[in-house]
């Protein structure tokens, strides 16, 4: 995301590529890509070059101490990958300003990459994203919830209702109420709540018809996503994916005291 906002503030175009599409298996093929990636960058230029799961790419190379490193296909995937690092190395030492051209890379794993690969002059600046704050989160469920049926948002909560997330009468959503339950969720783990609550809303709408209430002849109304199928999917996260920490329980009281 941060990739493509830098492209669309700086009006370039974004070449997209993760570390694994330079894997092979046999020797040259992955160094050829990467030569291959930067002559077409060479030709947008100015452009931005973006490589998602770099540690897939650029590990740390061998120290070449193994007197016994297996032989075969081991030996040849450990010289194909390392000949492709040693490419995009080479590649990114000819990058100046006179090119136009920039790269950014994504990875969760930081300490495997290699030390060549991060140093100033490659990759010249390191930031370290943290997951959004309370506002963050409040904002990222916006996003996903305005695409929700029917979705109304409202401020406050049912105070006589545990583990309240709205206000049950009119069906609407605090999110700000959501987000204060949501500490330490990543901007994907938010969006997954927002679709289970809509999964949520067509179960419990189809329950009530197979039950045999009467159910409004406005779709959007129908299938409203409600506090109710907020509150369960929290629930539901918090019991099935975190279980090592506070239960949903124990978040909400901790909330709403």
């Amino acid at each position: 995301m941060l990739a493509r906002a830098t492209a669309a503030t700086a009006g370039v175009p974004l070449l997209y590529c993760s570390g694994s599409d330079f894997v092979e298996m046999y020797v040259g093929r992955g160094a050829g890509r990467v030569r291959r990636m930067f002559e077409r960058a060479t030709k947008l230029a100015p452009c931005i070059i973006f490589i998602d799961e770099l540690d897939t790419l650029g590990k740390a190379r061998d120290s070449g101490n193994n007197v016994f490193n297996g032989g075969g296909l081991a030996s040849r995937a450990n010289d194909e990958a390392e000949q492709t690092l040693n490419q995009l190395l080479s590649c990114m030492d000819g990058l100046d300003s006179t090119r136009r051209i920039c790269v950014l890379a994504a990875t969760n794993r930081k300490e495997v990459l290699d030390p060549a690969l991060v140093r100033p002059g490659r990759f010249d600046r390191i930031v370290t994203l943290t997951l959004p704050n309370a506002r963050g989160r409040e904002n990222i469920l916006r996003v996903h919830a305005s695409k929700l049926p029917g979705f109304k948002e409202g401020s406050g909560i049912d105070s006589d209702r545990s583990n309240s997330l709205g206000t049950r009468k009119d069906g609407k959503v605090d999110l700000s109420a959501v987000a204060a339950v949501t500490d330490g969720l990543s901007g994907a783990e938010l969006e997954f709540i927002v679709n289970e609550a809509a999964i949520r809303a067509v179960r419990r709408v189809s329950a009530n018809i197979r039950a045999g209430m009467t159910i409004s002849t406005n779709t959007n109304e129908a299938a409203a996503v409600g506090p109710e199928d907020f509150e369960a999917s929290v629930a539901n996260f918090f019991a099935t994916r975190r279980k090592s920490g506070p239960n949903a329980g124990d978040v909400f009281k901790s909330v709403f005291k």
